[in-house]
C-alpha cells in the first residue's frame, strides 16, 4: 500500500480524501443510472425486452402513442394525464396486446409563460444528462482501461464536480417529473446541494501536489495564468470556486432554452479546452527541454485534455438528439453538470477569466436576465426585452427557433475564437 501511495505521489491524507470522493462518486452515480437502466429491462412481471421489441417490431406503435398523447393533452389537468416518455414507465395497455408507457411522466414540463410555440415540447423526454455523464465516464476510464495508466488527481476531480452536479440536477428534474409541477429541489435544497459538492471540490483541489509541489488548483485568480498579487486565502478561495461554479452553472442552465442551443455551444467550449490543455502539456515547465521560456505551472493538462474531449465528443453525440426538433433534452442533470465542468476546466487550466470570453454567449445570456430584472425593478414594471433569457425575446419577434441557434452559435463560435486567440497571443508576446 505504502509503495503505491508512493509510486502515485500521494500521502496517507491525500489518499484518504481521494478514497471518500470515490465513496460518493460511486453511490451518488450508481443509483440514478440503476434506476433508470433497470426501469428499461424490467417490468412488474419481471425482466423483458418488450419495450424496444415494441419500437422495433410495431408498425403500429408510433400511430398508437400519438393517439394516446393526443389524448392525454385533452385532459392535461388529471394527474394520469403526463406523458410517460421514459424507459421505464410500463403498464398494462391490453390484455395480450401492448404495454402502456404512461405509467408515469417523464416528459418535459413548458412554462405557462413561455413562447407559446415550446407547448409542443410538452413530454419530449428529458433528464438527457444522464446519457452526457454516462458517455463522459465511459470514454474516460475507457482510455485509461485501454493505454493501461492510471487516471489523474486532477481528471477526477473534474469529474467529481461533473457528476455530483448532475446528482442535483437529477433529483430536480425527477421531482419536477414525479410531482408534474415546474419546480423541483426547493432553492434552499438545490443551493445547498451545489454548496457541498463545490465545497468538497474547493477544499480537494488544494490537495495532491505532484512532485513540483503544484495541485490541480491554485489560491490565486487566474486570467491566463494565475495573476500572482491576486493570492487568496483558502475561505476565499472556497467562496471564489463557488461562484465561478454558480456562474457556469446557470449560464449553461439558462442557454438551454432552445434545441440544440446549449449543447452545440458546448461543443465548442470544450473544444476550446482540449486545445488550451494540448498547449499548456506541450509548454509545461514539466518538460524544460520542449517548453519555452514562458512555460505554464499546471498539473495534469494531458488528462484534462482527454477530459475535455470527452466532454465535447458527449455534447456533441447528444446535439444529433438534441437539435430541433428535439428528442430529448438534457435538463437540469445536463446544464448543471456541464457547467461544473467548465468552471473546473477553468479553475484547472488556470484560465478563470478567460472562461468570461470563451462562454461569451453564456455570459450574453445571463446578463440578458440581469438587465431585465434590474430594468423592471428601477422601471417599476417595464421590460427591457420582450422575455428573458434573450433568445426568448427574439422568439417573440418572430425569428425562426433553427435563426437564432445558428446565429447563436456563430456568437459562440465567434467568443471561442477570440479566447483562444487571447491565449495564444500572450504565450507568443512573452516568448
Amino acid at each position: 500500500m505504502s509503495s503505491w501511495l508512493s509510486r502515485h505521489d500521494l500521502s496517507p491524507a491525500n489518499a484518504a480524501v481521494l478514497l471518500f470522493l470515490w465513496l460518493f462518486f460511486i453511490a451518488f452515480m450508481l443509483y440514478p443510472l440503476s434506476y433508470v437502466f433497470s426501469g428499461a429491462f424490467f417490468t412488474d412481471e419481471g425482466f423483458s425486452l418488450i419495450f424496444f421489441k415494441l419500437m422495433l417490431s410495431s408498425s403500429n406503435y408510433v400511430a398508437i402513442l400519438a393517439k394516446e398523447v393526443e389524448d392525454k393533452f385533452k385532459d392535461f389537468n388529471r394527474p394520469e394525464a403526463m406523458i410517460g416518455t421514459g424507459p421505464f414507465m410500463f403498464k398494462e395497455w391490453q390484455k395480450g396486446s401492448f404495454i402502456r408507457l404512461v405509467k408515469k411522466g417523464y416528459g418535459q414540463l413548458i412554462r405557462d409563460d413561455g413562447p407559446t410555440s415550446h407547448h409542443v415540447k410538452r413530454g419530449t423526454p428529458t433528464m438527457g444528462g444522464l446519457v452526457i455523464i454516462a458517455a463522459v465516464l465511459i470514454a474516460y476510464f475507457g482510455s485509461h482501461l485501454i493505454t493501461f495508466s492510471a487516471p489523474s488527481a486532477s481528471a477526477l476531480l473534474v469529474l467529481f464536480l461533473f457528476t455530483g452536479l448532475g446528482v442535483v440536477g437529477f433529483l430536480d428534474d425527477y421531482i419536477k417529473i414525479s410531482k408534474q409541477r415546474s419546480l423541483g429541489l426547493r432553492s434552499k435544497a438545490k443551493i445547498a446541494g451545489q454548496s457541498i459538492v463545490a465545497i468538497l471540490f474547493a477544499v480537494a483541489s488544494l490537495q495532491f501536489p505532484d512532485e513540483r509541489g503544484i495541485t490541480p488548483a491554485s489560491p490565486a485568480i487566474s486570467f491566463l495564468r494565475d495573476i500572482e498579487w491576486l493570492q487568496l486565502p483558502l475561505i476565499l478561495v472556497i467562496i471564489w470556486v463557488m461562484l465561478l461554479i454558480a456562474a457556469a452553472s446557470n449560464g449553461v442552465n439558462l442557454t438551454d432554452g432552445l434545441d440544440g442551443l446549449a449543447s452545440g455551444a458546448c461543443v465548442m467550449i470544450f473544444g476550446a479546452y482540449t486545445l488550451v490543455n494540448i498547449w499548456q502539456y506541450n509548454q509545461s515547465c514539466a518538460y524544460t527541454a520542449s517548453a519555452g521560456p514562458k512555460c505554464y505551472e499546471v498539473r495534469d493538462p494531458y488528462d484534462l485534455a482527454v477530459v475535455a474531449v470527452a466532454l465535447a465528443g458527449a455534447c456533441f453525440g447528444f446535439l444529433w438528439w438534441n437539435a430541433e426538433p428535439a428528442k430529448i433534452f438534457m435538463g437540469d442533470t445536463g446544464s448543471l453538470s456541464l457547467g461544473g465542468a467548465l468552471a473546473g476546466m477553468a479553475i484547472f487550466t488556470r484560465t478563470e477569466l478567460l472562461l468570461v470570453i470563451l462562454g461569451g454567449l453564456l455570459v450574453i445570456e445571463v446578463m440578458s436576465v440581469i438587465l431585465q430584472v434590474g430594468f423592471f425593478k428601477l422601471t417599476r414594471g417595464r421590460r427591457l426585452f420582450k422575455m428573458s433569457p434573450i433568445h426568448h425575446h427574439f422568439e417573440l419577434l418572430n425569428w425562426a427557433q433553427v435563426t437564432i441557434v445558428m446565429r447563436f452559435w456563430i456568437i459562440a463560435g465567434l467568443c471561442v475564437a477570440a479566447g483562444l486567440g487571447i491565449f495564444y497571443a500572450e504565450w507568443v508576446a512573452g516568448t
